[in-house]
């Protein structure tokens, strides 16, 4: 089992005084930690128009933590790709691919956010085509030569040639739960996200669905599957609670706002207990047995995110979880 953590959103919640160059410094602080931890990735998230600075530019943060690391995988989870201009989307991930040594991998999905679209000027029901058109134009861009290719949603000439070109291939993780959203990971993407709303048999049935149809439809070569799942470590299960709950719940309400686009100021009662069911915390141990429970459902070559950074708790307090993490559980799940 391969072990990362972030994600890094960069929020500032209203009781937070800092700046947000303070904030955007505390992620590259924690990047390091999770680069000398020795976990195996860290992750930026994305959205936009957010009164908090949910963080948006996800290119420019992921250059910035290649230059604070050395071996970590750095990727996104996850990009919006319908948002994106798929030719600048091509050249940004090239050279943060190269910044970072070939250590990035491209999480997409296809957005839902109304706001979002409407704000981009990208018709919302457009969103599942444009992110294969996307998929196919970053591939074909990244590839030797010119493009090659005949973009739906972008007017640029097959005849053009995209750079600078990546010195290894960029993986293409896509995101979503859903079957449609699975099945189109199986069939286009190169690795695929259960998000923290799935359980372990959600996801166990979910992976099977992508072996039969890479199998069926003679689908060759390397698929990785990614677990996200939100959690902490401490020197016990409730201070790890408690330590991580303000910033989680905080984030959740905030998601909420986002999707639903009305005014959440507090998660009741049985969604609070609901996300506590879902998230993973306690003792190094603790994690670790419901990570293995995880590793035991999907097999050893699952790739698990476990959702460290949560807004406003303190920089020392997530640097620590995430030491503990890399020396006390990573040992006991790899």
């Amino acid at each position: 089992m391969k072990l990362g953590t972030g994600l890094f959103t960069c929020q500032r919640r209203p009781d937070d005084d800092r700046s947000m160059t303070e904030i955007y410094d505390e992620m590259l602080e924690i990047g390091a930690a999770i680069d000398a931890a020795g976990l195996d990735s860290a992750w930026v998230s994305e959205h936009h128009f957010a009164e908090d600075g949910y963080l948006s530019a996800t290119m420019p943060s992921l250059g910035a933590l290649a230059t604070r690391t050395e071996n970590v995988e750095l990727g996104t989870c996850i990009a919006l790709a319908p948002l994106y201009d798929a030719v600048r989307l091509a050249e940004d991930a090239a050279t943060v691919s190269l910044l970072a040594d070939g250590r990035l991998t491209l999480g997409l999905a296809i957005g839902s956010n109304p706001c979002e679209f409407e704000s981009f000027g990208v018709p919302r029901e457009e969103r599942v085509e444009r992110l294969t058109d996307a998929t196919n134009l970053l591939r074909a861009a990244w590839s030797d030569g010119p493009l090659d290719y005949d973009a739906e949603f972008h007017d640029v000439s097959p005849d053009a040639t995209v750079t600078p070109k990546p010195e290894s291939p960029i993986p293409v993780m896509f995101g979503g739960g859903v079957k449609p959203a699975v099945r189109r990971a199986a069939r286009v993407a190169d690795a695929w996200c259960a998000p923290s709303s799935l359980s372990v048999e959600g996801v166990r049935k979910r992976k099977e669905d992508i072996e039969r149809v890479r199998e069926e439809e003679g689908i060759d070569g390397d698929f990785e599957v990614y677990v996200l799942q939100h959690g902490f470590v401490a020197d016990s299960r409730e201070e790890a609670w408690e330590a991580m709950k303000p910033g989680y719940f905080y984030i959740q309400r905030r998601y909420a706002e986002i999707f639903s686009g009305e005014s959440v100021p507090e998660l009741d009662a049985e969604r609070k207990e609901e996300l506590r069911e879902q998230a993973i915390f306690g003792t190094p141990e603790q994690v670790a047995e419901e990570l293995g429970e995880y590793r035991d459902a999907l097999g050893d070559d699952v790739h698990f995110i476990l959702r460290t950074y949560h807004p406003g708790i303190g920089t020392d307090a997530m640097v620590e979880c995430v030491e503990r993490l890399g020396d006390e559980v990573a040992p006991l799940v790899r």
